[in-house]
């Protein structure tokens, strides 16, 4: 079913995975009659770009920020459809725990709230795979699937809040609308999303430049995932949509979550980074430079000394004993409830995701070298 004259609200829409899905919009849906991006700042040079494949879509800029209760219902009257992507992602624990709750959950009220006061009829919140683990144990799933028992122990303000805001919205599904109808909700559990525009691939790319070309190793080889390509994840955006928007399809699907990755290889955090640099002639280490044993000892007292500092400086340490283990877990998701109940397929293949994102860092490798040589 297409999305015919639907408007779209797409919160984030300034952000790495709400830009692509945009952009998925005009292409492949002509008629719809707006897309309302939603951000704290909408950048003109996106909307210029946007302007050039919009077609007869109306696009229209709203700023402002989803904690703002009246901003949010102005920006869904009319709506009809809410993909909500924005969130602090915070893996360090960097920003202030209230902050994070204040965004990921009591914005995501603030949106509900709203579908339910102006009749908006479907609902997508852009989880991830973080409100699964890994566990503190670090316990692996190896393809995994929505209907396992896995013992979940969330320890980050991120996870957590990732969490609490998907029940929230998985529970509001069904709510009594004013002009009869009922809210339909859903949510998509993204793995490690990769791809242009990727903040932490340019991360560990300037890491690797200040290591002469050499990135670092901080996940054991055989600690695999499933990374998934952000147009693959705005596929999967879609297609929930136009399952939301069909009577018969809705049924199915409503109040459901689903993982969602792709035919990128099973591989670890670390030897991704060089899959998609090393072509860019990075190298990278053979072993952790620490054994993994002694850099839980070492982030246990670097989280034990920046806890006693707290009363009078914040640090944040840059890797902690719940990063350290996402990044040293086996852990990974079929998509294969979503392929059967979306009809998700990947629309990009791994090759093609890995030249799309490699040509990207190509770009953006000589400004990183300038940037950290200029210091």
């Amino acid at each position: 079913m297409s999305l015919d004259g639907d408007v779209c609200v797409v919160t984030g829409a300034c952000g790495f995975l709400g830009k692509t899905l945009i952009r998925m919009l005009l292409d492949q849906e002509k008629n719809l009659g707006e897309i309302r991006l939603l951000d704290i700042d909408v950048k003109q040079d996106l909307l210029q770009s946007l302007e050039e494949c919009r077609g007869n879509v109306k696009l229209s800029a709203l700023e402002g920020d989803i904690r703002d209760g009246d901003f949010v219902r102005k920006a869904c009257r009319g709506a009809t459809l809410i993909f909500h992507i924005a969130s602090i992602i915070d893996v360090i624990e960097a920003v202030e725990s209230s902050e994070i709750y204040s965004v990921n959950v009591k914005g995501t009220e603030n949106l509900l709230e709203a579908c339910v006061q102006e009749n908006v009829a479907s609902f997508i919140y852009t989880s991830t795979v973080e409100v699964m683990g890994p566990n503190l144990e670090g316990e692996p799933v190896v393809n995994g699937h929505e209907g396992m028992a896995y013992r979940s122990s969330l320890k980050t303000s991120y996870s957590k809040t990732k969490k609490e805001a998907e029940d929230r919205t998985l529970g509001y599904n069904g709510e009594p609308l004013p002009n009869g109808g009922r809210l339909a909700t859903c949510a998509l559990r993204p793995m490690y999303i990769y791809g242009e525009d990727c903040r932490f691939l340019l991360g560990h790319m300037a890491d690797g430049v200040r290591n002469g070309d050499v990135l670092y190793r901080m996940s054991l080889r055989e600690a695999k995932v499933n990374p998934v390509y952000v147009g693959n994840v705005a596929a999967a955006h879609l297609q929930a949509a136009r399952c939301l928007r069909d009577p018969e399809r809705q049924a199915r699907v409503a109040g459901k979550f689903y993982f969602v990755s792709d035919d990128t290889p099973h591989i670890s955090y670390s030897d991704f980074n060089y899959a998609v640099m090393s072509p860019l002639g990075f190298a990278i280490q053979d072993k952790m430079v620490v054994p993994l044993r002694l850099f839980y000892v070492v982030c246990f007292l670097l989280e034990a000394a920046c806890l006693m500092l707290r009363p009078f400086w914040r640090v944040v340490p840059p890797v902690n004993r719940q990063l350290l283990t996402m990044l040293n877990t086996p852990f990974s998701f079929s998509y294969d409830k979503a392929k059967r109940e979306l009809g998700y397929a990947p629309k990009y293949t791994w090759q093609e995701a890995r030249s799309n994102t490699t040509h990207w860092l190509a770009q953006q490798l000589p400004k990183q070298r300038e940037k950290i040589w200029s210091k």
